[in-house]
């Protein structure tokens, strides 16, 4: 049982930490093309508004059907994907945003320093919420892998492997907009890997204190959440930052790349 315990937290380990490759990538980042971070956020948009459609939602719904029956079942599955828009929105609302038009400087060269400070504040913020999101996300994943290896190994394996290829994106999500607005290529990759670290500190948690009570409710309400918060933020954090740092286009693209990305992550290990 111990051996079992040990190779099931290995498989979240791994899987968690596969967000360090995709925020590798802003240690090889030499020139900060508008481009290249405007495909990047739509990306990131892509990735969470399809994770959150697609494998959260519909797994929430299922949960909750099966606890309270079709009709009430996907009452509570809405009910909590709107909960979670509710709450993010009333953080974002409180977080402060870094504007104060009232003070910037007269001579134009300073007018420019600030207004490039601004910007650059508005970008770490986008990197920092999306850090945020991705880890309450990655934590009942990181449960759910953990669980799912400590019952059936070849059952964990798969879904350890693929949430490690879909991981990759995400850390590219959370690296290149911090990275972007500091030129900090350890914040970065910090950033980026404590979102990934969350899923084995779900794995804990998972193991000592919500495995003898967790359930379908528990989980669907809590995917749902999960699912409305990264819609919030793919939305009003992500997509309008793609399209000030590039050309509508390559929003667009970035944001088509992110969900065919997911969709193969998620198709290899049916």
């Amino acid at each position: 049982m111990y051996d079992n315990v040990l190779f099931a937290f290995g498989l979240t380990l791994f899987a968690g930490l596969s967000t360090g490759i995709g925020s590798a990538l802003a240690f090889f980042t030499r020139s900060q093309s508008s481009r290249f971070l405007s495909v990047s956020m739509g990306l990131s948009a892509g990735v969470m508004i399809y994770i959150s459609f697609v494998e959260l939602f519909a797994t929430a719904q299922l949960s909750l059907v099966n606890v309270y029956g079709t009709r009430l079942g996907n009452w509570y599955t809405v009910l909590s994907f709107f909960a979670g828009i509710l709450l993010i929105a009333i953080i974002d609302k409180f977080v402060p945003s870094y504007e104060n038009p009232h003070e910037f400087p007269e001579e134009e060269e300073k007018l420019q320093d600030k207004l490039k400070k601004l910007k650059d504040a508005k970008l770490l913020r986008v990197g920092l919420f999306t850090a945020l999101s991705l880890g309450i996300h990655n934590f009942p994943e990181g449960m759910a892998t953990f669980i799912s290896a400590l019952k059936d190994v070849s059952l964990g394996l798969p879904i350890a492997i693929a949430i490690a290829i879909h991981n990759i994106p995400e850390g590219i999500a959370v690296s290149v907009p911090v990275y972007y607005a500091t030129g900090s290529r350890k914040k970065a990759f910090t950033y980026s890997f404590l979102s990934g670290l969350s899923e084995p500190v779900g794995a804990l948690v998972g193991y000592f204190i919500l495995m003898p009570i967790i359930n379908d409710l528990v989980f669907g309400i809590l995917f749902a959440l999960i699912a409305g918060i990264m819609v919030f933020i793919s939305l009003d954090q992500l997509l309008p930052a793609a399209h000030a740092y590039g050309k509508h286009h390559h929003a667009i693209y970035g944001l088509i790349a992110g969900m065919v990305i997911m969709a193969l992550s998620l198709l290899m290990f049916l």
